[in-house]
């Protein structure tokens, strides 16, 4: 995987869009550690929905038996005056 500094990621980040349209990942440092990852929006997108999928799936889960968290009632008055 690539990797660039923060002023090379400046001065050509259009370059660098264009290799991440193909497909290519590419990491972007600050003083030499890793602070950023450029990934092509396809990817990222995936995994995402993957990730959703899974709390979704464990959220009704909790909620099946009964262990959904507080009321959403008492959620959206936390913090209001009475």
């Amino acid at each position: 995987m690539t990797s660039v500094g923060t002023f090379e990621a400046k001065t050509h980040l259009t370059q660098l869009l264009e290799r991440v349209a193909k497909g290519e990942r590419i990491i972007i440092t600050n003083r030499g550690k890793p602070v950023a990852m450029l990934v092509p929006l396809e990817a990222d997108n995936e995994r995402d929905t993957a990730r959703i999928g899974r709390e979704m799936l464990a959220y009704r889960d909790r909620v099946k038996r009964g262990l959904g968290g507080a009321p959403f009632r008492d959620i959206a008055h936390e913090g209001h005056r009475c």
